[in-house]
């Protein structure tokens, strides 16, 4: 049920939300409110004792701490947590991936010679190690004034790695930097090297897929003289082979989607990611590709997710992958709910649960079909999930590294950052939305009143972005990487 000023989301559910800041004493959903409650915000629905779970979603998001009267505020002074360590999950009956239905939604994209399609004609360039990183940047803003308009971009993508790493870390370095010069957005790569860094080059480009290693040029700066000059000269090459790419139509089935949130609000499970998941289904249903990712951001979600595999084998290697990442906290004394973030709170996300809930309806209901590493490629068609951390920049970069070709990120709060593939920022309320124009793209707020509509007006906005319509980010020149660091440093 939706009233101007509240929402309750589920028949099941003992809390509402406030839609508005509500004022003490007025009536909501048929009680009254016992305490100002914020826009995004749970009031109590019912009595609730202390020790008893409490539901939002129709799923429980922790366990209260005192006793809850009908209209009293629902948050961290009352409401905690249940979540506790590795979990031995049960797979359920295996879900069907279901018959991929025609859909007639085109863009304008790059097809590429390994059969993968992108929404951007760029060159990046990719150093091997953090040394000969303002190289790289250097050798990009030199190259993008000499050849500006013949391509739609040319990146350096930094970072502060690739040295004193050992063993695994430097591997997960590798396949991130192997999977970045894989993505379909890069028509060409320089990998820029010093040269007695632990990340050589031979080993990056062996790391590359064998079908994309034809766009990539590399660069030793010890071994050369001038290396700015070197590196101009295969810039220039490369550039010259990617302008004969031309945008054509292309099926919504030829999309890969990363599917992200940040800076998550009250409002982000019920405008912003709702809208993600009905997108994340047609684009399924299509053939089309979308990755979640955020492992830490779906415990205590997870049943809903895993009970949608296809099979038991993937089941079992998502099952796998979310108590890896469980044991990744544990094994730091951490525990597993160390989330949500400051800002999540303050937007009124009390618990991991809540959260999690809230994040998943990003991937719709679809079946799920692929379970990926981090560092590796996504496979074309249905929903894949990504190993990779919450936090923003690791994860997006991840979703890169993974070939998706857009990011789509739901915000509450707001965030400038993009990331090397165009990142579609979703405001999950008006007023973000009104304020940050030149952060956001798409305001979510309008699903609450007519959801068709807004999935109209957001696909309208996805498939120009596709078809090289610029994001915000873009505008504002906000792209970076991140890689996941995990071990040692020398």
């Amino acid at each position: 049920m939706i009233t101007l000023s509240s929402l309750h989301i589920h028949a099941a559910d003992g809390v509402g939300v406030a839609l508005r800041d509500l004022a003490a004493g007025e009536p909501a959903l048929g009680i009254t409110t016992g305490a100002a409650i914020p826009r995004g915000h749970k009031f109590a629905l019912r009595a609730h004792r202390a020790g008893e779970v409490v539901t939002k979603y129709g799923q429980p998001i922790g366990v209260a701490t005192s006793a809850i009267a009908p209209g009293d505020h629902v948050h961290s002074h009352n409401l905690v947590t249940a979540l506790d360590g590795e979990i031995a999950y049960m797979p359920g009956a295996s879900t069907t991936a279901g018959t991929r239905a025609s859909d007639p939604a085109t863009w304008q994209g790059y097809h590429r010679a390994d059969g993968r399609f992108a929404t951007r004609n760029e060159i990046w360039i990719l150093p091997t190690v953090g040394c000969v990183a303002v190289t790289a940047e250097q050798v990009a803003r030199d190259a993008s004034a000499r050849h500006a308009g013949r391509v739609d971009g040319i990146h350096a993508f930094t970072h502060p790695h690739g040295c004193s790493q050992l063993g695994d870390d430097l591997c997960g370095t590798r396949a991130a930097l192997a999977g970045l010069a894989a993505n379909p957005n890069a028509a060409g790569v320089l990998l820029l090297g010093l040269g007695c860094e632990s990340n050589q080059l031979d080993a990056l480009i062996a790391s590359v897929p064998e079908a994309a290693r034809g766009k990539v040029r590399m660069l030793t700066s010890q071994a050369v003289g001038n290396e700015l000059d070197a590196a101009a000269a295969l810039i220039d090459e490369l550039v010259d082979q990617a302008t004969a790419a031309r945008r054509e139509p292309c099926p919504l089935s030829a999309l890969t989607v990363g599917l992200k949130c940040g800076g998550s609000d009250g409002l982000s499970g019920l405008t912003a990611n709702p809208l993600l998941g009905r997108f994340a289904d047609r684009l399924a249903a299509a053939g089309g590709t979308p990755v979640l990712t955020e492992i830490p951001e779906i415990f205590g979600a997870e049943h809903a997710l895993l009970s949608r595999a296809i099979d038991r084998q993937t089941f079992e290697a998502g099952a796998a992958l979310v108590n890896r990442f469980k044991r990744y906290f544990l094994d730091q004394g951490l525990p597993v709910s160390e989330n949500p973030s400051p800002g999540n709170i303050a937007g009124g996300i009390t618990t991991l649960e809540e959260k999690s809930l809230g994040a998943v309806q990003k991937a719709g209901q679809a079946p799920l079909v692929h379970v990926v590493d981090y560092g590796e490629a996504a496979p074309p068609g249905g929903l894949a999930l990504l190993e990779a951390p919450g936090n923003d920049a690791v994860s997006s970069t991840a979703l890169a590294a993974a070939g998706c070709t857009m990011v789509l990120f739901t915000t509450g709060r707001g965030t400038p950052l993009g990331f090397p593939v165009p990142t579609v920022k979703i405001a999950s309320n008006a007023a973000l939305a009104a304020a940050k124009p030149h952060w956001i793209d798409f305001d979510a707020s309008i699903a609450l009143e007519d959801p068709e509509a807004a999935d109209r007006q957001f696909l309208a906005t996805l498939l120009a972005i596709a078809s090289g319509a610029r994001t915000a980010a873009e505008k504002q020149g906000q792209r970076t990487i991140a890689i996941w660091k995990r071990g040692v440093t020398l």
